[in-house]
């Protein structure tokens, strides 16, 4: 049967037995479902709609997508709940014999599914009409008795494939979080669409805004307040769409984080987060049809950069990259261990192949622990902490993203990690670059710090002795190190004061003079001889 979702909503004998007396708290709720259902409006419903919606004309025809961008606590996910009864159970659906139909309701996490697929319980069995409804149960699907299934889970692009979508909804597809692609709500977008399609579906998005990228931030900025049938946004603050909230609570918060709290509480996108790299950045440095790990060329200087891992949260990354004439860095190879593991093990694995590269030093970041130092060591390689903190690093390499001067393999981890970076400007006007909540940037960390080594300021003493880097860098060593060349040119048998097997710095040379050389010969100086 086809019955108006606003009084569905409102029968007691329905889903308004799972509102119970709050039904006038879910009056801007109601304006917009009648707007995008094409239903009758009242002119205070038309006023609220008009506000909500950008000033755009009510939709002529059910709108063939729904996106509600809202405040926190506005509602949200009952709401998601109950429209997932109401499409279910109160739309028409032209089924094949043996044919199953699926309302799919889409969530951030397992655990936020499972808080959505209660609140569709408690909407079917308050009320003793949809109670009856029920065919049977699991742990995430609902089986009604006209062969619809109504179904929670995490956001996944590969298992809504195969079924017949009858409507599906995206809860807090804002925040959506994948381990194999960095855009989880485009990819899913995609993967429903032509099934909504062919059933001539409703697809409803609800979410709190967070940065100005991804699906939801688009579908905002290409329709919101732009007349049109077949798509409608709406966007308003918590109090909007859920009078009941305090305005106190709403205002210490705004007072403690005023950008986070705008826009969880005021349903705005945050301004003061953006993605770091563009998608063609990094596209445009990605050389694909390359190995994934070049073999090592004899002349290179290869540099290694590691961020180390207990071996429990994060992974063990290390990237190992060189630099070509024309400034361009190459990332030649780039590895990371998923926990669980030994990290001891996997650090003598990583230097094995520092050994294949021809690299001795492996740099980490500046927060290692102490028992990185002892691993390193141990297994016969040098260890330095990076001079300069992650969020530097990320900014500083950031041109050479924009320059073109970045070699990268087609590595899904290390992609995903680079497209979901963010980069935050504080109150103090200072930025930051960072993974995002519940995000991880091991192999990125490596890669940039790879490239800092890469790039960083020369150093024409590298790989000398301590001595020879002092004699050469420190004014006294200078003067000590021109007059013991001085001293060479006389040959002299053995310079007095100076005790024999270390280098002199206190030697008076005046009385020495130079022997003439032949017309046309130049004298060419050279490091130190060690008596």
């Amino acid at each position: 049967m086809r019955v108006p979702v606003d009084r569905v909503l409102l029968d007691e004998r329905f889903l308004g037995a799972g509102l119970g007396d709050e039904t006038a708290s879910w009056s801007t709720w109601l304006a917009v479902l009648r707007a995008a259902f094409a239903l009758p409006l009242s002119d205070a419903d038309r006023a609220t709609f008009l506000e909500v919606a950008g000033g755009r004309e009510l939709p002529a025809r059910r709108v063939r997508e729904l996106w509600a961008v809202i405040g926190r606590g506005g509602g949200k996910s009952r709401m998601a709940a109950a429209l997932s009864v109401y499409l279910a159970l109160f739309q028409k659906h032209k089924l094949a014999p043996g044919e199953v139909g699926h309302v799919l309701v889409l969530a951030a996490s397992r655990d936020q599914a499972a808080v959505v697929f209660g609140y569709v319980l408690g909407f079917l069995r308050a009320s003793a009409t949809l109670a009856g409804e029920i065919e049977s149960e699991t742990v995430s699907e609902v089986r009604l008795c006209n062969g619809v299934v109504i179904g929670v889970h995490a956001n996944s692009f590969r298992t809504v494939r195969g079924r017949t979508l009858l409507a599906c909804v995206f809860d807090e597809v804002s925040v959506w979080r994948d381990e194999t692609t960095a855009s989880p709500d485009i990819e899913t977008y995609r993967a429903v669409l032509p099934s909504l399609t062919r059933t001539n579906g409703m697809l409803i998005g609800i979410s709190t805004p967070y940065r100005r990228t991804g699906l939801l931030y688009a579908k905002h900025r290409d329709h919101f307040g732009v007349d049109g049938d077949d798509v409608l946004v709406v966007q308003g603050p918590t109090q909007q769409f859920n009078p009941t909230i305090g305005t106190e609570l709403i205002e210490a918060a705004i007072a403690a984080d005023p950008e986070g709290a705008r826009s969880e509480w005021e349903g705005t996108f945050r301004v003061d987060i953006s993605a770091f790299l563009d998608d063609a950045l990094i596209d445009a440095a990605v050389e694909h049809g390359r190995p994934a790990e070049l073999p090592p060329r004899s002349g290179v200087i290869y540099k290694a950069f590691a961020d180390p891992s207990g071996g429990r949260g994060d992974a063990y990354a290390l990237c190992i990259g060189h630099r070509e004439q024309g400034g361009r860095v190459v990332c030649d190879a780039i590895r990371g261990r998923k926990p669980q593991f030994d990290p001891a093990e996997v650090t003598r694995e990583y230097a094995d192949l520092c050994r294949q590269y021809g690299c001795r030093e492996i740099v980490t970041d500046n927060y290692s622990a102490e028992w990185v130092v002892a691993a390193v060591k141990e297994a016969g390689l040098r260890h330095r902490r990076s001079d300069m903190a992650k969020s530097a690093r990320y900014i500083e390499g950031l041109p050479l993203f924009a320059r073109g001067l970045v070699s990268l393999p087609d590595n899904a981890k290390l992609l995903r990690e680079l497209r979901l970076l963010e980069r935050r400007t504080h109150r103090s006007g200072k930025d930051s670059v960072d993974h995002p909540r519940a995000g991880s940037d091991d192999h990125a960390n490596a890669l940039f710090g790879m490239l800092r080594l890469c790039t960083g300021k020369f150093d024409p003493h590298e790989g000398m002795p301590h001595w020879w880097r002092h004699m050469q860098t420190s004014p006294e060593g200078d003067a000590a190190a021109r007059a013991w060349r001085d001293a060479r040119l006389c040959r002299p048998q053995h310079p007095p004061n100076v005790v024999p097997g270390t280098v002199p710095s206190m030697i008076d040379f005046q009385a020495l003079e130079p022997k003439p050389l032949p017309e046309g010969l130049s004298r060419r100086y050279g490091p130190p001889r060690i008596w």
